[in-house]
């Protein structure tokens, strides 16, 4: 009997070889480490006051949905990268046949792959929280088109974070920057048109602001209105009449031109 042979029967007939039991270790350490970064993670998310900003946002109402809350998403998803690297890790110290072949892949997978789907999750978070802060911000403004804007700029930011999500793995976004190109300049001109009454207003409330030709209390007759101004601002002229007080653009007095009438 040759000595390979040997080794090879005393290898059989060991029941579980020691590399088998470091394995075992390795996974048992592992996990419990794991767990341990989703506890921590949890509480560090929490006090650095996450779910308060984050309330509200259609991410975290979709969470609370299934029971559980983006904070907790995050944290077990620390979790699940550590624990995927344990995993790998075992199997590789138990000498699993073809893992040597793959690990090196694997290795420099994983932490791109945790990078990509933590940056999209932020991305969708803030989103949701852009969205919610520009609604509020336009929420006075008298314009149809103002309800478009939060839709567009979340998008606009989820779009992003998936590019950064991508480009994190290797997938080639090339193509989606152009796209993001096309529909960056589609959204100025559609800005840039539902606006031009506002920055029109706006250049010729400057213009009026600077050179004030009536003032407050001053009695005049502009787009067939006559009254006391009552008030002006960057974009719109107050002017009262009869007990009823009008509101004009401030680009309308600058088009028709306005009449101060002197007793």
């Amino acid at each position: 009997m040759t000595p390979q042979t040997v080794s090879r029967l005393s290898e059989l007939l060991d029941p579980v070889p020691d590399r088998i039991w470091l394995a075992l270790f390795v996974l048992i350490v592992g996990l419990l480490l794991a767990y341990l970064v989703v506890v921590v993670n949890r509480r560090l998310l929490r006090r650095a006051g996450v779910p308060e900003a984050i309330e509200g946002t259609a991410f975290e109402r979709t969470a609370r949905e299934f029971g559980t809350s983006t904070v907790s998403i995050v944290a077990k998803l620390s979790g699940y990268f550590i624990a995927g690297v344990t995993i790998i890790v075992a199997l590789t110290v138990a000498n699993v046949e073809y893992v040597d072949l793959f690990w090196s892949d694997v290795a420099t997978f994983l932490p791109k792959l945790f990078v990509a789907a933590l940056v999209l999750i932020v991305g969708v978070v803030l989103g949701d929280k852009v969205e919610l802060l520009v609604a509020e911000r336009l929420r006075g403004v008298k314009l149809p088109e103002s309800g478009l804007f939060p839709p567009l700029v979340k998008y606009s930011v989820v779009y992003v974070a998936v590019l950064i999500a991508l480009g994190q793995i290797g997938i080639e976004t090339l193509a989606l920057v152009v796209l993001l190109a096309a529909y960056a300049f589609a959204v100025v001109l559609f800005t840039a048109l539902a606006t031009k009454d506002l920055l029109a207003s706006a250049a010729a409330g400057v213009f009026l602001l600077l050179r004030q030709p009536y003032g407050i209390g001053d009695e005049v007759k502009v787009a067939n209105r006559r009254g006391i101004v009552q008030e002006v601002d960057l974009f719109v002229t107050h002017i009262e009449t009869d007990g009823e007080e009008h509101v004009v653009p401030n680009h309308v007095v600058f088009r028709d031109g306005i009449v101060r009438i002197r007793e």
